[in-house]
This record gives structure tokens, C-alpha cells and sequence, in this order.
């Protein structure tokens, strides 16, 4: 059996990312009906809100589901509780130190696996005892690594040196990109951009219709000051490309990027001024359709591989 099948007792190796402002217990639930496992991002719920996601995601799947936590979320104490007391038994932390959180939820019988960018954090991750790790390369969409290794390099050098399960993430949208991942080493892979074009994906409609109009070259990692970012070239990132001509300093940037300015692209609508996350796999996405179809195309395309003969 796959590693990480056994581990999550899912179907498929095949798990959706906890992606701010577009996974809510609709998307995450559909992937996990459909045989993979689907994360509820928590980096942009209130406590109570996640609360309710974890609620009604429990209403609508018998199947295994999970929590993305961004290990440096404010209310992060809050978060851990709810989790805890809603019984979820799988919990995805980033952009953190894994050692932070990973005792105590093991100790509450919840398996952790933590995100990383890079081999040196996948074993600092492994040390912390959990129990898999999220592999991404930097074609990934949202919030990255500085080290800007891509998937294609980054996967068999953590498989190198790793021992626990691992999870290949950035570039991933189809069967053969899967099929990849896991040659090179992954024991299974987390897709994200891909189920932002789904219907039960919670952001805005004008936002999932602008990533499948994207094209090869659509997005560039930026804000490598603050929290490197790969972002949709529009107005809002035209401002950035437009600061950094005049070697802005840190602050300068933060003011620019003010607060809330994700929420107001992705979830809002608002495609000038918000900030517009998404991978470089968004040019290969070219149509919106529900996430049970989304996961099935790409089973089925996995399972249609033939090697190619030398």
C-alpha cells in the first residue's frame, strides 16, 4: 500500500492544499468524497469561523479530511483548541517551526505533516517528529520559499536524505504531473491551483475566470523582503514592480502590500488592487469544473501512463 494512503487511510495519494480564501469545507469535503484528502485553510478563517468549516465538513463526508494552519497565524492557540475539540484528525502546519505545535497535537492523536521548501527544513521537519512533509517547489502559488528550487529539483533531493513519507506540491495540476512527482520520489502530491478553478472553491468567481484565462508567464514571485509570493500580474503588482525601481526598504513594502489585500483579490473580486495568488500551473488550467471531476481526470490519466520506451 502507498505510504501515504495507509497514513491518511484514503483512496488516493492525492491531497488538496489548505489554500487561504479558497478552501472551505465545500472544496475540501468534494476532494475527500472523491478519494483524496481535502485541507480546510485555516490562515484565513477566524477561530469561530474554522469552527464552523470543520463542523460542516464533518456534516458532508464520512471520509478523512484535514486543517492547513500557517504556524504563525495570530490566534494560533485558538485554532489548536478548536481542532482539538472538533476531533480533526489530520493537521497541515507552514510557514513556521514545526517543533512549535507538533508534540502537542501528536499527543492528541492527530497526525502532523509540515510544509517545506527546501531539504534542510524537510529534515529539520522529520526531527520534530512529523509524521510527513509537503515538498514545494517554486512554481507554487501563495506564499514560497527564498531558495526558488523548482519541484523537478527539489523532490529527489529530500527524497535523498528523508525517511518519513513525502509529498511532492508546486507545478502539480494533471495525472502526468502526478505521475512524475511520484518518479522522482514523492509518495504522493498536494495540488492547489488547480482546484481554485472548481465551483466549491470559496473564492470569487472573477478571480477562478482570470487563472483559466492565464497564459505560460502570468504570474512572478515577489516580495522576497516580506514573504516571498507568487502573484498574478495585474495592477496590484504592477505598484510592486513599480516600488521596487526606487530600492524601497522594508517598510515601504508593507505599507504598499497594507493589510487585507488578499482577501480582497481572491475572496472579493476585487482583481486591480487585491493580491491575486496562483501557480505557474495556472496556464495549464483551462477550464472550471467541480473537484470530483478534477480528481477523477487526474486518477485516470495517472493510471493511463505508459513508460516511455528508450
Amino acid at each position: 500500500m502507498n505510504r501515504i494512503t495507509a497514513l491518511f487511510d484514503i483512496e488516493y495519494p492525492l491531497i488538496q492544499a489548505g489554500m487561504v480564501w479558497n478552501s472551505g469545507w465545500k472544496l475540501a469535503s468534494a476532494v475527500s468524497n472523491a478519494g483524496g484528502l481535502g485541507l480546510i485553510g485555516a490562515g484565513s478563517m477566524y477561530p469561530e469561523v474554522l469552527r464552523e468549516h470543520i463542523q460542516k465538513c464533518k456534516a458532508a463526508t464520512t471520509k478523512p479530511f484535514g486543517v492547513n494552519v500557517p504556524l504563525l497565524y495570530p490566534d494560533i492557540d485558538k485554532l489548536m483548541q478548536i481542532i482539538i475539540e472538533e476531533g480533526v484528525q489530520i493537521v497541515f502546519t507552514s510557514a513556521g517551526n514545526p517543533k512549535t505545535w507538533t508534540t502537542h497535537l501528536k499527543d492528541h492523536g492527530i497526525k502532523v505533516v509540515h510544509v517545506v521548501s527546501s531539504v534542510k527544513f524537510a529534515l529539520k521537519a522529520q526531527d520534530a517528529s512529523v509524521d510527513a512533509v509537503v515538498a514545494e517547489g517554486f512554481e507554487a502559488g501563495g506564499h514560497n520559499g527564498r531558495e526558488e528550487t523548482t519541484t523537478f529539483t527539489l523532490i529527489p533531493m529530500v527524497k535523498e536524505q528523508l525517511e518519513i513519507p513525502l509529498i511532492a506540491a508546486g507545478g502539480i495540476a494533471t495525472g502526468k504531473g502526478m505521475f512524475a512527482a511520484m518518479i522522482l520520489g514523492a509518495d504522493g502530491v498536494q495540488i492547489g491551483s488547480r482546484f481554485v478553478a472548481t465551483p466549491e472553491a470559496s473564492s470569487h468567481q472573477a478571480f477562478k475566470d482570470l487563472v483559466v484565462e492565464a497564459k505560460e508567464g502570468a504570474t512572478e514571485l515577489t516580495l522576497k523582503e516580506l514573504a516571498p509570493v507568487r502573484l498574478l500580474k495585474n495592477k496590484f503588482y504592477t505598484d510592486v514592480k513599480r516600488l521596487y525601481e526606487s530600492t524601497p526598504t522594508k517598510e515601504e513594502l508593507s505599507a504598499l502590500l497594507g493589510r487585507g489585500r488578499a482577501k480582497k483579490g481572491m475572496f472579493e473580486g476585487d482583481l486591480e488592487d487585491g493580491e491575486l495568488e496562483i501557480g505557474q500551473i495556472a496556464g495549464l488550467i483551462h477550464e472550471i469544473k467541480p473537484a470530483a471531476e478534477v480528481v477523477a481526470e487526474i486518477i485516470t490519466e495517472f493510471k493511463a501512463i505508459n513508460l516511455p520506451q528508450l
